[in-house]
This record gives structure tokens, sequence and C-alpha cells, in this order.
């Protein structure tokens, strides 16, 4: 099952994976039942999770049900828990939205929810991230996940985030960061994509962001909280809920 995940996610992008997958796996995940982990997202509970990543796949990564992977059971908890996401109005723009998101966030009362994406099947508006078809001060949220590794200018980017979003709005933008390295390292002439899933650990990936990335925001205009929320969480709930350990969030907040 490793290999086989494995080849896959190389292979096929993740939305195109997700956009097949989610089929198989509801079907797969009866045979997974149990109690040792749950996806806090459904509720749903299983005496395994799936394996999940390129090149070496992460045990207990990926409950079958939901799709959700680590980062984003651990973003649902920190939602809950430490914004105004559950309880308040918000004019919401979702870039790239994961699959155990969606039907969940289409569904919430206080939310006017709009997905966007340049080529994923559930986005409602295609569009470029370097040029967001929207005004500025247009939303209140704005997530964006995984993305940021893949686009020309991320700077760039990082400063339409800001543009479109509200005074008093807020964002979570997470990317892969290898928290060794102090800097971001990306380098323009580097296009085999051998060469680049060793440099960016993945090979459509055109930079590995560093410690610096909050810096980056910051410079884009954010007011950034490098939170270490899972330091909040009980540590048998992050076992149950097979957490990352060393993720951070990054809140930012326009003023």
């Amino acid at each position: 099952m490793k290999l086989l995940i494995s080849i896959a996610t190389r292979i096929i992008p993740r939305h195109y994976l997700q956009h097949v997958s989610h089929f198989f796996l509801k079907i797969f995940s009866l045979f997974l039942r149990g109690n040792k982990f749950e996806d806090p997202i459904n509720g749903k509970t299983y005496r395994k999770l799936l394996p999940y990543g390129r090149l070496e796949p992460r045990e207990n990564a990926i409950a079958p049900d939901s799709l959700s992977l680590e980062r984003h059971r651990l973003m649902w908890l920190f939602l809950k828990n430490k914004t105004n996401f559950f309880t308040n109005k918000l004019k919401f723009l979702h870039i790239a939205p994961e699959y155990c998101f969606i039907k969940i966030f289409k569904g919430m009362k206080n939310l006017d929810y709009l997905t966007a994406d340049l080529i994923s099947p559930w986005a409602d508006v295609k569009m470029d991230v370097h040029e967001i078809p929207f005004q500025k001060n247009t939303f209140d949220v704005v997530i964006c996940n995984h993305v940021l590794e893949h686009v020309d200018d991320s700077d760039k980017v990082m400063r339409e985030f800001y543009r479109v979003m509200k005074p008093g709005g807020w964002g979570i933008f997470q990317v892969p960061i290898d928290y060794n390295n102090p800097n971001t390292i990306e380098d323009k002439s580097v296009t085999d994509p051998r060469e680049r899933e060793q440099l960016y650990w993945q090979s459509d990936h055109l930079r590995l962001f560093g410690r610096d990335y909050g810096a980056r925001l910051s410079a884009a205009g954010f007011k950034v909280t490098e939170s270490n929320y899972i330091n909040e969480i009980d540590p048998k709930l992050v076992e149950r809920y097979a957490l990352d350990k060393n993720e951070i969030i990054y809140y930012c907040q326009k003023a």
C-alpha cells in the first residue's frame, strides 16, 4: 500500500487524485474501522490510517473518509478553538479547496463561501492567484494551503492575498517548510524535475520555504502569528488525531 500511494502521489496531481480516490477509499475505510485514531473533522474512528507522501510515505497520515491529512486536522481544531470561523458572518475565499472541508464549509450558514483555483475540479471560480479577480478589501477570511511553493512569484501572491482581504480580516497560508533551514531556497534556473524533488521535496515545487516564511508574509503587509497551537492540545489527542507535532500555523491578520 505504501509503495502504491507513493507512486500515485508522484504521478497524479493531488486534486485529481482526491477526485478519483475518495470513492475507492470510502469503501476501503470499512476495513480500517476501530478506535485508536479519530478524524476530528467528521468524528469517524479507525484502527489505523493510511500512509501518505511522495518520497517516504508517512504512517497514519490520511483519514480515508474525509481524505484529511495531519495539517487539515490541526487546522480544523485551530479554526474551531482559536478563531471566529464558526460563529461570525464571514465572506470567505478558499483557494485550492481541500476535499475534507468543502461540503462542511458549504453547509455553514454563517459563511459566504467561495472556492477558487486555476485547475481544481471543485473550484467555483477559475483564477490565477497572481492576479486574483476581486477588488481590494473583499474577504473577511482567505485560506490557501500548500500553493505558494508551486507559484512563479510567491511574494506577489502573498500581496494579492493581502489586497483582497478586508481590514480586520485574517488568513491561514500553510506551506511545506524546512525548519532546519533559516532561509527559503529557490532558483529559477533549476528546471529538472529530479533536481527539484531533491532540493524542494517535490518535482513540481519551485522553492522550499525556510524559517523566514513568517517574515516573508509580514513583508506582504500581514501581522503574522506563528502559532505552536499543537502544544496547547492534550498529547493524547495529538496521538488520537494523528497530528504533526512540528506543524506551525501561520495566522495572518490585516490591520
